[in-house]
């Protein structure tokens, strides 16, 4: 009997020696906590960004969290956001005290579409979360222009777009705040982990000290060796800090982020190929003068045409032992929405639709040839079985 063929994890991360050291040498040094590494990572990852002001958190939520309170958003201060996204988005949004708000997105890009954004606009809207959803830049044109005509603040959600650029500037650098997420799935992971960018010196130092439990700067440093330090609670804060042992990896995965970020760009034009004349539907082409992300790729699967539902096509594909995601059911197919905010997902079309068809194939650049090859041939045959 043969051994069936390894699963294809779905965003399995690569991790090589380098990391792996890192790691090692943080457990013998004894420092695994928010430490100078943290520091490191800090520097180089704004380095990469062309940015000033960065601050390493526990998660791209914290930073969504932390950039609204630093913004100055008050309770009951209005956020309009997209219902195409993770719930962190929105519950960020809550936890801050807001109330979120949803604009439907483009059909065709996927991201919130600024016209339904200035339609939602109220006398509290105070900010505007655009997610560049699976890497694809947001009309970062359009949602300038509306915040600068209503004062609103901008929060790029970045989780899905490290590497992308809208018309030669970087994502999580065009707002107020940018917020990008390190989960194991992402583009370049610290298992748990996210990074705050701030236009303003004096919004990052807020975000950093409400971070680690609203303590006076640098508290991180009162057990080094340069002796103790005392520290004062400025605001009631959080613990949203990232450890050294986390960035001990995202040091050395940040090194390698443009390798890897070519290697999904052959891979995404590789689908394209694949699939081309499949009756599916597949990513627009990035927009001009845009770097897209490439973090997922998604097919649309209409029953209609194809003969088989997403759900269907879904267990298709596991059961030939490739993982595939759903990104994302609209955020108002979920009960708590629904029964919080009333919110229903026929108010949004566009999202609905798009969140009933979607599935995310395999993308992460640990892909093989051969496994790229594998999820070919395994979606011609399930629509081949279903069409013919």
């Amino acid at each position: 009997m043969t051994n069936p063929r390894p699963f294809i994890i779905f965003g399995s991360p690569i991790i090589e020696d380098d990391e792996i050291r890192e790691v090692v040498a943080s457990m013998e040094s004894g420092w695994l906590g928010t430490g100078p590494k943290v520091a490191r990572f800090e520097q180089d990852f704004a380095a990469y960004k062309g940015a000033s002001h960065v601050a390493a958190v526990n998660s791209c939520t914290a930073a969504l969290h932390l950039s609204m309170l630093a913004a100055g958003l008050q309770p009951g201060d209005e956020v309009i956001t997209t219902p195409l996204t993770f719930c962190a988005s929105v519950n960020a949004i809550i936890h801050a005290g807001l109330t979120p708000v949803l604009a439907d997105i483009d059909p065709v890009t996927m991201n919130i579409d600024p016209n339904q954004v200035e339609a939602r606009i109220t006398p509290h809207t105070q900010a505007i979360l655009p997610v560049h959803f699976a890497g694809r830049p947001c009309d970062m044109d359009g949602l300038r222009s509306i915040a600068k005509q209503h004062q609103l603040k901008i929060i790029e959600d970045c989780a899905h777009a490290i590497e992308t650029e809208y018309k030669g500037q970087k994502a999580g650098t065009i707002g107020d705040f940018g917020c990008f997420s390190f989960y194991v799935t992402k583009n370049i992971i610290t298992g748990e982990g996210g990074m705050v960018l701030a236009r303003q010196e004096e919004d990052l130092a807020r975000v950093k000290m409400l971070a680690l439990h609203g303590m006076s700067k640098d508290a991180w440093k009162r057990f080094s060796d340069d002796g103790y330090k005392h520290y004062q609670v400025i605001e009631c804060g959080f613990k949203y800090n990232m450890m050294d042992l986390q960035a001990a990896i995202g040091i050395h995965q940040l090194r390698r982020v443009e390798a890897y970020w070519q290697r999904r760009q052959t891979i995404w034009q590789t689908y394209n190929q694949a699939f081309g004349d499949l009756p599916i539907t597949l990513p627009a082409d990035p927009e001009p003068e845009t770097r897209h992300g490439y973090h997922l790729y998604t097919l649309l699967i209409d029953e209609a045409q194809t003969g088989i539902g997403r759900d269907a096509f879904l267990d298709a594909m596991t059961q030939r032992r490739i993982g595939v995601g759903v990104h994302y059911l609209s955020i108002p197919e979920h009960p708590y929405y629904q029964q919080t905010f009333g919110w229903r997902p026929d108010d949004y079309p566009h999202a609905m639709r798009i969140g009933r068809q979607t599935v995310s194939m395999p993308l992460s650049p640990k892909l093989s040839d051969e496994d790229v090859e594998y999820v070919r041939e395994a979606v011609h045959s399930i629509l081949r079985c279903i069409c013919t």
